[in-house]
């Protein structure tokens, strides 16, 4: 890339920091520093508001980046992603956002340990949390990695690795100063931001084919070097039964992935009521669901007109396939217009990155300090000391995150995703789902539905071809793959929930009714929530 490409993405980075820093370091003058306000906000934020926030959270780099990067390199097979990603919605809007604003009050683990023995349930609950958590923000860190090698033309790897070093620094500041509050505003900021960049691209897309959805996917068809197969499944997840199990363990993955995850299920406490929470998810799907729709468009687009060499010679993963298409859009490399459009995308694709690592990072680390440090203890923390754990937490996490982007930076953003959708469905579904609908899950059953899908959906994944025995594995020289799947969901999502079965009738506890009553009460009608 020109040094004019480099100039102004640098300012315009610089100027989305700025603006960002400026709304932590005003929230942090304006707050009381209670536990209410550092986790959620003081819960004063509209349906609206935690919509748009919902959809900044959700609309990660995975989403720009990588989603766009496989349609454009596997064409159909990289809709999967597209459809689980929406379809994970309606999960989340009919069975969890509501009950989950009734029933508890910071994290996933208020809900379980309403009915439950609270410290072995917070324990195992906060544990799958912050896994869940690193597991995401690794992808973000790579996305930052992938977008700043493409900016300084591919050849420093110095620059990629402080990028991921950086990016994990201002996580730390905007949690530890902002909280909720100031994560909340940065998020809708880049929510703003990315449907905005995305409506113009697609516009782009549009007019370059004059309109002709036909004539744009026939020509990325022909682009790909693979004809009408590119239009068509089993590209990607064809073939043997390997790559089909592959692709039906994804689509489980993606669609009830969403509803265990910790920083999505936090925003459902950011709103005072429960219909708020539900209002907040109709807004989110609509700002959601336009978003996926350009997608598509622009992962056609950038096969067509960039071409899947082309972006796979930038970035093997696909990950700077829209970068490069605002690059061509604009008028080409040496081009004003292209220096413009493909600065201005890729502060959106930076911006995308920094606001969901601080929603992450604010979610694992109340994770920390309200489930693990607190019971670690004993006994009850009191708020402001629970705050100070949770600040710290945030460093730590954000250590281990930067060195995990750094040993991941060559593997595909939404791939990344889908691993941690995965371990979240895995590990926080069974053991919701249960606590909210099922009158005699016992304390064992809760345990051992966390424990029972986050070690398998782990072990899974450490002996699979992502860690080792392929080229593109993590560990290309060395060989301990067992298990052929890339994702474990087919596997490791039944198994939490025949865990948290097994457990249960298999407890000596009785369960207990009159907490049952009090939290199904709770959770239909809203009495006596916070």
């Amino acid at each position: 890339m020109t040094g004019n490409h480099q100039t102004l993405a640098l300012l315009l980075f610089s100027a989305f920091v700025a603006v960002t820093l400026g709304i932590t370091t005003w929230v942090s003058r304006n707050r009381h520093g209670s536990a209410e306000e550092f986790y959620v906000g003081g819960r004063l934020f509209s349906p609206m508001e935690n919509g748009f926030a919902i959809s900044g959270d959700y609309m990660s780099a995975a989403s720009f980046l990588g989603v766009t990067g496989l349609i454009a390199l596997y064409g159909y097979d990289g809709l999967l992603y597209v459809v689980g990603f929406l379809v994970a919605w309606l999960v989340v809007l009919f069975l969890v956002a509501e009950l989950v604003r009734n029933c508890g009050r910071f994290t996933l683990a208020d809900v379980v340990a309403a009915r439950m023995n609270e410290r072995p349930v917070r324990i195992a609950a906060g544990t799958s949390s912050v896994t869940v958590s690193v597991l995401y923000l690794v992808a973000q860190m790579v996305g930052a990695g992938s977008l700043v090698a493409l900016l300084l033309g591919g050849s420093s790897e110095a620059a990629r690795n402080w990028t991921v070093i950086g990016v994990g620094a201002l996580m730390v500041i905007y949690v530890s100063l902002g909280g909720m509050r100031a994560t909340t505003w940065i998020q809708i900021v880049k929510a703003v931001l990315l449907l905005s960049g995305s409506i113009v691209l697609t516009v782009l897309v549009l007019v370059r084919f004059h309109g002709d959805v036909n004539e744009l996917l026939r020509s990325a068809a022909e682009r790909s070097g693979h004809g009408d197969a590119f239009l068509a499944p089993g590209l990607k997840y064809g073939g043997d039964w390997t790559a089909r199990f592959d692709f039906i363990s994804l689509g489980l993955a993606l669609v009830l992935g969403t509803a265990g995850l910790p920083h999505i299920l936090s925003r459902f406490y950011t709103v005072p009521t429960a219909r708020a929470a539900r209002r907040s998810v109709v807004w989110s799907i609509g700002l959601i669901g336009g978003f996926y729709l350009m997608t598509i468009v622009l992962g056609f687009g950038a096969a067509a007109i960039v071409g899947p060499e082309t972006v796979r010679g930038a970035n093997a993963a696909g990950n700077t396939a829209v970068p490069l298409l605002a690059l061509d859009l604009g008028g080409g490399a040496n081009s004003a217009g292209g220096t413009v459009l493909f600065a201005v995308v890729a502060a959106i694709a930076f911006a995308t990155i920094l606001a969901v690592v601080a929603g992450i990072t604010l979610a694992s680390s109340a994770s920390v300090a309200h489930d693990l440090y607190a019971s670690m203890r004993r006994r009850h923390a009191k708020p402001r000391s629970e705050v100070a754990v949770a600040r710290t937490a945030a460093v730590g996490i954000g250590v281990v995150a930067i060195a995990l982007g750094l040993l991941a930076r060559d593997l595909n953003v939404a791939f990344l995703v889908g691993l941690a959708f995965a371990v979240a469905a895995s590990a926080n579904l069974p053991v919701l789902l249960y606590s909210l609908f099922w009158r005699s899950f016992t304390t064992r059953g809760a345990v051992w539905a966390v424990y029972g899908g986050l070690v398998p959906a782990l072990l899974l994944v450490l002996l699979s071809p992502v860690v080792s025995g392929s080229p593109d594995s993590l560990f290309p020289s060395v060989d301990f793959q067992y298990f052929p799947l890339q994702n474990p969901g087919l596997v490791s999502i039944p198994l939490g929930f025949l865990a948290g079965w097994l457990g249960t009738v298999t407890s000596a506890e009785p369960p207990d009714e009159a907490k049952h009553a009090e939290t199904e009460v709770r959770s239909l009608t809203g009495a006596g929530a916070v």
